[in-house]
């Protein structure tokens, strides 16, 4: 279900599930940007409460673009693949239906945007994430307006936390988030370690969101939600260990996940060692690994 036609800049994506008390104070800072250069796309991953509803009255308000749509619960990553298929404007947000927008966000993006829009190998632009106190969630980056890659500013640079990334969407469209059945969960950076082979951001230390992390989101599920989604995870720690640049640390942290999640899956140790390509990491870890594994999996019996 749809309010509007017309093609903007951006598109807001939010995937959501059994959220409908927290989309109404989103709803409310996006009707309140000052520029409104958006189209809001709600894809509901299989709700059992009154999303569909409450969505429908914001359309019915006729303030701002809303498309509404329903998939089968499938997970986070499965709502972005279908929501971003359909997107046509030229940028792509993010933003969770449990966070919400400062009135300048949109205005903020399409700044950037114009300035830094025919920069060649660019996918996209990395905000600031910030909490309700105002305080930056985890650390400003070491630079403003940085040009460089995902991986060398955020994964080398140790610059951890969450952030607000806005991507163009032609490029976004050409990596889709891998989808194991039976799995509904999938780290998001996958995808965007992925994008950074071939492609750069401008790192801007401008704060564009506002979340905090609630009981039942995907950030305090935590370990549980991820040992349920093994494959995933080692597609993960795959696409991090086959970046030549990844700095030693990460690496090691990734051999020893490709490990745990391998044992979660049930593959076989020697199978995952045939197909590393870093067989003396994985010899030096797979016994740490293994103590891992099992105190995990003691710790989240059935």
């Amino acid at each position: 279900m749809s309010n509007m036609t017309e093609k903007p800049t951006i598109t807001i994506i939010t995937p959501t599930y059994n959220r409908a008390s927290n989309l109404k104070h989103l709803y409310e800072t996006l009707i309140d940007q000052t520029v409104k250069d958006f189209k809001w796309l709600v894809v509901d991953d299989g709700s059992t409460d009154d999303t569909q509803q409450v969505i429908r009255t914001f359309i019915d308000d006729g303030q701002i673009d809303i498309n509404y749509v329903k998939s089968e619960n499938g997970g986070k990553h499965r709502a972005l693949n279908k929501g971003i298929a359909l997107i046509e404007s030229q940028l792509t947000f993010i933003v969770d239906s449990d966070d919400y927008l400062p009135k300048d966000a949109i205005d903020t993006i399409l700044q950037y945007h114009r300035k830094y829009n025919d920069t060649p190998n660019l996918c996209g632009y990395s905000f600031l994430r910030c909490f309700e106190d105002g305080s930056v969630n985890t650390a400003y980056f070491k630079k403003d307006e940085e040009i460089a890659s995902y991986r060398d500013i955020r994964i080398n640079g140790n610059i951890g936390g969450d952030k607000a990334e806005v991507y163009f969407t032609d490029i976004l469209k050409q990596f889709p988030f891998p989808e194991y059945e039976g799995e509904k969960f999938l780290p998001e950076d996958l995808v965007w370690m992925q994008m950074s082979g071939s492609y750069q951001m401008v790192h801007i230390n401008k704060c564009i969101y506002i979340g905090e992390y609630l009981d039942g989101g995907l950030t305090k599920a935590g370990r549980a939600m991820k040992i349920h989604s093994p494959r995933g995870m080692m597609k993960r720690s795959e696409v991090f260990l086959a970046e030549s640049d990844i700095c030693l640390k990460v690496r090691i942290k990734m051999m020893m996940l490709l490990i745990i999640y391998g044992r979660f899956a049930k593959v076989p140790l020697r199978e995952l060692f045939m197909k590393t390509t870093h067989k003396t990491l994985f010899l030096l870890l797979v016994i740490p690994s293994d103590l891992i594994y099992l105190k995990w999996k003691k710790e989240n019996k059935g």
